[in-house]
């Protein structure tokens, strides 16, 4: 990396690039198309020609089906808080593409995220002939690693992008790996059932480093146990081998919400506030402080103080986060049924409204009739909608239809752009009503940016 690279003529020249390449999270392959497609030589290749960058930093490497991103958040601010400069390598984004490169907590800065780009551009060309087209994630990976390893980051933080096994991220040799809670996800390229998948997640695991475990089904644990034992990895499950409890707590300011303890004293975390909406985020926030304990161990100093300073700090773009204020819009990237079981009950404990209206679009490839049903169950009208930006996503009439014949109540109807749904909805609440958009990232980033246009400044949903 030590030759400059020619770089790209501005920020839109360098996103164009970025953009041509394949890019398999907006069309993901058929279910047989997974070993053929996801693959690392290729990644290892161009790791080799940028110099190995991802091996000249401490990493940290979350996998999971739910929550991945909420336990990378608070570990990074954590460790901010604790003094220590953080990379942060999250998927995917809400409006930008540099929020998936954080720097501190902060997105890199366009002249870094472009010259990085162009680095790996250059590399890319040198193995493309014998390893084939690097692709969009491939690229934007290898870019975090260059940012991470030029800006001598003292920790990265890496978010799985797709399974863990095949992943992109996976050529790093981590200090600590987390696995969150597992669900069926991604069926046509990681499996069919929930033990296939967590064969997928268990890739990432590593000879002699410690990987830390979110309580799971017994199934689940069975084959990280396998796995652990097979690669020899250390493995710790939350409430078995390390120490976790939590319990809820209501105060004036945040209402009920779970405290959690991780560890044993004098080393663990006692009681200490989750600081995001949901039940199921207290095991993430364990995951979180069970990392940080076993990163103490190879000699961060962490003292708990700086850590529940890191933890109130946290804040997590996408996740309930209210991006307008009249009418109220809140947007979440929840897309499993689990996770918009939980966003609609997070939402109905901490956001005061009187009627729920849903604005709601998904991909082809999830598991559409029990994402229904979990707003049956939860919203006073429904309007379907689709993003604009991916070819998976289910046409809202078909959404629409599909909830009718499912004989499912309550208002319904469906919109062809977020826009028009935007404004179908603001039409038909009041002022003490609540616009919740949900079921894909995408459908959450493109609200966010059309009602970003619209008002000075985002406001968090409530903290």
């Amino acid at each position: 990396m030590s030759n400059e690279p020619e770089l790209f003529t501005d920020h839109d020249a360098a996103l164009a690039f970025l953009n041509s390449r394949i890019n398999y999270e907006r069309a993901r392959p058929g279910a047989n198309g997974g070993e053929r497609e996801f693959k690392l030589d290729r990644m290892h290749a161009l790791m080799k020609a940028l110099g190995d960058p991802h091996l000249q930093i401490p990493t940290v490497h979350i996998a999971g089906s739910k929550g991945k991103g909420s336990v990378c958040l608070m570990l990074a601010s954590c460790l901010q808080a604790c003094g220590y400069t953080t990379g942060l390598f999250t998927s995917p984004h809400l409006i930008d593409e540099r929020e998936r490169i954080c720097l501190s907590g902060s997105p890199v800065r366009e002249p870094v995220f472009d010259r990085a780009l162009a680095v790996c551009r250059d590399a890319a060309a040198r193995v493309e002939d014998d390893h084939g087209p690097v692709t969009y994630f491939e690229m934007l990976t290898a870019a975090a690693f260059v940012v991470f390893a030029e800006e001598a980051v003292d920790v990265a933080i890496l978010e799985t992008g797709l399974g863990g096994r095949l992943d992109s991220t996976n050529v790093v040799q981590p200090a600590v790996v987390g696995l969150t809670a597992i669900h069926l996800e991604h069926t046509e390229v990681l499996g069919d059932t929930v033990e296939q998948i967590a064969g997928e997640k268990a890739g990432i695991m590593k000879p002699a480093v410690p990987a830390i475990v979110v309580p799971q089904d017994d199934s689940v644990l069975a084959v990280f146990r396998e796995k652990a034992a097979e690669v020899g990895a250390t493995l710790k499950v939350l409430g078995e081998e390390l120490s976790y409890s939590y319990r809820f707590q209501a105060t004036a300011s945040r209402g009920p919400h779970p405290r959690v303890c991780v560890g044993d004293l004098p080393k663990g975390y006692e009681h200490l506030s989750v600081p995001l909406y949901g039940q199921h985020q207290a095991a993430n926030c364990g995951l979180a402080l069970a990392i940080l304990l076993e990163l103490a161990e190879l000699g961060f100093d962490l003292p708990e103080p700086r850590v529940t300073a890191g933890l109130e700090q946290t804040v997590l773009d996408g996740r309930l986060e209210q991006v307008f204020g009249s009418p109220r819009v809140v947007i979440d990237g929840a897309h499993t049924p689990e996770s918009i079981q939980e966003t609609l009950r997070a939402a109905g404990a901490h956001l005061e409204y009187d009627s729920l209206v849903v604005i709601f679009g998904c991909n082809r490839d999830k598991r559409v009739g029990e994402m229904l049903e979990m707003l049956e169950r939860g919203a006073d009208k429904v309007i379907f909608t689709r993003a604009s930006t991916t070819p998976r996503a289910v046409p809202p009439e078909d959404l629409h239809a599909m909830y009718v014949e499912k004989g499912f109540g309550g208002m319904v109807q469906h919109e062809p752009t977020v826009k028009d749904a935007i404004n179908n909805a603001a039409r038909a609440v009041g002022a003490h009503d609540l616009i919740l958009v949900l079921g894909s990232f995408y459908l959450a980033g493109e609200a966010k940016a059309l009602l970003s246009a619209r008002r000075p400044q985002a406001q968090p949903a409530g903290k």
